[in-house]
This record gives C-alpha cells, sequence and structure tokens, in this order.
C-alpha cells in the first residue's frame, strides 16, 4: 500500500527521511512487534480486543462544564449520556459510527494519574489528561486471566460489573502515561452508568451550527513520548490491543518521529510521537521533547474527520477557535490538515483532517512535519 508520495504504509524509508542510521532501528521495531504479535497468538489473545470504544478525558471539576461544551461547540459530538457515581460526575458524547468520548471529573484525591500528570507546566491543572483508551472485547474475564498471567497490572483486582457491561483498565503507563481499558458489553445497549452512579439529564445543548455536520468520527490520538521510550510504548500497546505498528515518519530537523499502529485501515489509529534522540536543552531537542518537559508523556491531539474542510475551519474561526497554523496539504496530495491551539480546559489539540479520493496514505511527511513545527508555538 502507498500513500500519494510514494511512501510505503509498513515503513518510511532511510531514502524517504534522510536518515540510513534509523533503517536499522525501524527493522528492529518492526521485527519487535511482529514477534509481540506472534506472542499474542500463542497466549490467545489474538482476536480478543476489538475496535476502540471511548476514550475517557479527565478534567478539573471547575473546567468540567467548559469542556463538554468545547467538544460540543468544534466536532461532531453530542451529549448522549450523563451521570454521577460517589465523587465523580461524568458526560459522554458521542457520534454515529465513532468511538465515545467520556468527560469526567473526580473531586477526590484519590487520582492514579497524578504522579504522570506532573511537569513544568501542568500545576494549575494536576488532575487534567486524556487518561484511558477503552477498548471493546468478547471475552474480558479470559482476556483478564491472560494478562494477569503476563504481568499486566490493573487499577481493580476484578472487572468492574455493571447491567451492561464488564469493565478494567490497566495501571496507566510509565512509558505513555496513558491506560488502556477494557470493556465487554452484556447487550446490544451502550450505557455506561455504572451500578453505584445515578443517570442524570444531560444539563449542555450543543449548538446547531450546520458546519459541525462537517465533522465526524474520531480518526486518530497521538500520545507524546519520550525518545528512549518509543519503542517500548509502541510494543506495549501491541501487546495489549489487536492492534500492529504500521509505519514512522522522521523528520530529522526537529528531532521528531511520528509512528502510527492502527488495527484495521478504516479504525481509530493509535499514533506515538517522540523524539529521535532524548531531550537534552529547549533549544536543541525539538517541539516534541519539549511539550514532554513542559506537560509530560500525554495525548496531544485528537483527530477528527472533517468533509469540506476548508469552509469547515473558516465558519470554526469566525466562532472563536484558533488555530497553530493555516490549513495544509491540498487535494491533489489526497489530504489536508490543520491543528487548532490547544484547550485551556483539557490541554488537548483539536486537529481537522480531510482525506481525499483514493488517498491510501495515512499522512504524508510533509504534512507532518508542518504539523509538528506548528508545535513550537505550545
Amino acid at each position: 500500500m502507498y500513500s500519494k508520495e510514494g511512501a510505503s504504509t509498513t515503513m518510511i524509508t532511510e531514502h524517504e527521511t534522510g536518515l540510513g542510521a534509523m533503517s536499522d532501528q525501524e527493522r528492529d521495531l518492526e521485527e519487535r512487534a511482529s514477534l509481540a504479535i506472534d506472542n499474542r497468538r500463542d497466549e490467545g489473545l489474538e482476536g480478543l480486543v476489538g475496535n476502540l470504544d471511548a476514550v475517557i478525558i479527565a478534567t478539573e471539576p471547575d473546567h468540567l462544564v467548559p469542556s463538554v461544551y468545547e467538544l460540543l461547540r468544534y466536532t461532531g459530538l453530542s451529549c448522549i449520556e450523563a451521570f454521577f457515581e460517589q465523587e465523580c460526575q461524568s458526560y459522554v458524547l458521542s457520534i454515529p459510527g465513532s468511538a465515545s468520548v467520556i468527560v469526567r471529573s473526580r473531586d477526590s484525591p484519590m487520582n492514579p494519574f497524578i504522579e504522570v500528570n506532573k511537569a513544568r507546566m501542568t500545576g494549575p491543572l494536576p488532575n487534567t489528561r486524556l487518561e484511558t483508551f477503552v477498548f471493546d472485547t468478547k471475552n474480558l474475564q479470559d482476556y483478564v486471566a491472560i494478562q494477569k498471567s503476563k504481568g499486566v497490572k490493573f487499577l481493580t483486582p476484578a472487572p468492574i460489573e455493571s447491567d451492561d457491561y464488564s469493565f478494567i483498565q490497566t495501571a496507566p503507563s510509565r512509558f505513555t502515561g496513558n491506560s488502556l481499558g477494557f470493556i465487554e458489553w452484556k447487550g446490544k445497549g451502550r450505557i455506561y452508568v455504572p451500578k453505584t452512579g445515578t443517570s442524570i439529564t444531560p444539563d449542555i445543548e450543543k449548538p446547531t451550527y450546520r458546519h459541525l455536520q462537517n465533522i465526524s468520527v474520531l480518526d486518530h490520538t497521538a500520545t507524546r513520548v519520550r525518545a528512549q521510550d518509543r519503542d517500548a510504548a509502541i510494543l506495549e500497546f501491541v501487546a495489549l490491543t489487536n492492534y500492529h505498528y504500521d509505519f514512522a515518519v522522521y523528520v530529522k530537523s526537529l528531532n521528531s518521529i511520528t509512528s502510527v499502529a492502527r488495527r484495521d485501515t478504516d479504525d481509530f489509529a493509535m499514533v506515538f510521537t517522540s523524539g529521535i534522540t532524548p531531550f537534552t536543552n529547549d533549544a536543541e531537542s525539538g517541539p516534541t521533547e519539549k511539550f514532554i518537559q513542559n506537560y509530560g508523556t500525554r495525548v496531544h491531539h485528537m483527530a477528527f474527520r472533517t468533509e469540506n474542510i476548508e469552509a469547515t475551519v473558516e465558519a470554526l474561526k469566525k466562532d472563536g477557535m484558533a488555530f497553530l497554523l493555516d490549513l495544509i496539504g491540498s487535494e491533489k496530495e489526497g489530504l489536508k490538515q490543520i491543528f487548532s491551539e490547544p484547550s485551556q480546559n483539557t490541554l488537548i489539540v483539536t486537529e481537522y483532517i480531510q482525506r481525499y479520493g483514493d488517498f491510501d496514505g495515512f499522512f504524508t511527511k510533509s504534512n507532518v512535519e508542518r504539523l509538528t513545527k506548528a508545535t513550537e508555538k505550545q
């Protein structure tokens, strides 16, 4: 499979990156990722985990409603559910065909993510991050038993049960700071209210802007990881899901690698962005490693598929959304993308992305370079 730039989607080659020394590293990672898939199959894990079901974003209590309203105002998501549980309040946002976005706040000092949230710039928002990626599974009991036998740590000793689902999540990763959750639905319904929760009527209205109809499903997210942890982060994710390592784009001038893991072509993709070499100082280490110094390892952006992207972006600008750069790419290249400025409520950048016609790549190298360059402004 090839993109419009002729780059194999299984690996960006040394000729395309201008980094001959990196080809051995890529071959090693591909071999180790292939071995992880073989191990998955031998252990009985292959096929147990499906596509992304939801992401969970945590905010400070006073930022919860503004965070939900931002997502309603600037994406195609609608609020379909809200509930209280103990010291936590949650809103569930969804759109057909997409993973849901669950926005929550916890009014409790018990936060398993508190340590990974600490960095130079996160002091005012100590509980804020995209915390958890929740994947569906057809047999949670078997999945948990196998992963526990391999030493995987979960936040609860057993799955949490409700009338509608069984759910468990891993402890935050020491490589990404993210947790992976796994949910087995007991019926056809999708009701996230836990057994101990109380359902409430959602009280935040979505604006009725026509351009929001152009913004659809969650396409991918990108997590910033340290250069020295890049391979470990990818291999950990492959071992815990049914995803495979797909390809990487190296941007030597910015000391950055963008690596993509996918399950199937049209599914949600998990992107990992790291330095090529570890952080030394702000001036020389590039925007990816500097971001980690400022905000820690965390999700940098969520990308939503968008149609009629030029008019949509103009409408978003008129409604107050600010962007880190102008719209980049072209229909001829097969792809257009843009980054918003980071949210002051969630710290997350929103990306809008449109792929055209028969474009069968995922990214183009030129777009990756320009998007990465724009994050210097953060």
